[in-house]
């Protein structure tokens, strides 16, 4: 049984309390609908307003089938890169309003256009409704925008940002790079993270569980890297990838895993593990310090994959 009295920091388990209050543990037991309210109202406690000079535009990327909802953030009349964020949600919670004060304050701290993608949920959408979302934005970032484009994404989104590079490493203009925040990428489940951190504050093996099942629907696809990009075979020709992880979460070797592949693979790849830090630590980036200094981590790298550069 893992220590978290040892582990885990005062400031921190005060996040965790916090959030516990509004979201409880047990939410996963209650109908979509309902936690769907829960968690906007989490996120409503948790919203912490824009920084100056960001201003805020909503509209939809067309498709032959549907609209699929974003919101565009700005701080300079041109910026030097666009970034491509996806929210997380275990696939079926949240959207532009969840992390909306965090993509602005990205937006204001790197100077580059941010647009959060509102990607269809599950149970109403199952995969690759999701994944085919994240492709279209994508396309049409690179059909609208002439400057690098980068993928970013928290936990479900860091997923769908990862499985876009993967989908788009052969195409003529292809992912600048990607910085993953505490992604699920479909890791070994018998391992590593998963067992030592299997009961994690914040995020368990069983909430991942049910959170799969809810995506696919029950069915069982493994193999299939749209869904889980851990499972793909190749690794190679993927964008500069910035992988930043929570040490108490079930899914940090899944950080690690991900940076040994593309590595092994000849490209460039590094994987931080945040020490004492959970899962969903980004509305902690005010009130706690390991989270405020990983928050600017993760703007350095953002700001340095969108300038061209590798410094690590």
């Amino acid at each position: 049984m893992t220590d978290y009295t040892t582990l885990i920091d005062a400031e921190t388990w005060a996040f965790i309390e916090r959030t516990n209050s509004y979201y409880p543990p047990d939410t996963i037991d209650y109908t979509i609908a309902q936690q769907r309210e829960i968690y906007d109202r989490m996120c409503r406690e948790f919203f912490a307003g824009y920084p100056a000079g960001v201003t805020v535009e909503t509209s939809a990327i067309p498709t032959p089938t549907h609209k699929i909802p974003i919101r565009t953030y700005r701080s300079m009349p041109q910026a030097a890169a666009t970034v491509l964020y996806f929210h997380g949600g275990g696939f079926i919670l949240g959207g532009l309003d969840s992390h909306d004060d965090v993509c602005a304050e990205l937006c204001a701290r790197t100077g580059y256009e941010v647009v959060s993608v509102d990607y269809r949920l599950a149970p109403e959408h199952l995969h690759p409704a999701a994944f085919d979302d994240a492709m279209s934005a994508f396309l049409w970032a690179v059909s609208t925008r002439d400057r690098p484009i980068l993928l970013c994404g928290d936990s479900a989104g860091g997923n769908l940002a990862a499985a876009v590079s993967h989908a788009t490493r052969g195409h003529a203009k292809r992912p600048a790079g990607q910085v993953l925040i505490y992604p699920g990428l479909g890791g070994n489940r018998s391992t590593a993270s998963y067992v030592t951190h299997a009961e994690a504050p914040m995020l368990t093996v069983r909430d991942l569980e049910f959170y799969k099942h809810i995506r696919t629907g029950g069915q069982d696809r493994g193999n299939d890297a749209t869904l889980t990009p851990l499972a793909d075979t190749d690794f190679s020709n993927l964008p500069p990838t910035m992988l930043i992880t929570a040490q108490c979460d079930p899914l940090s070797s899944d950080g690690e895993a991900y940076r040994d592949r593309i590595v092994a693979a000849g490209g460039s790849a590094i994987w931080i593990e945040e020490r004492g830090l959970v899962h969903g630590y980004l509305r902690a980036r005010h009130t706690v310090a390991r989270a405020r200094s990983s928050f600017t981590r993760v703007v350095d790298a953002m700001g340095a994959l969108g300038g061209g550069h590798w410094p690590w």
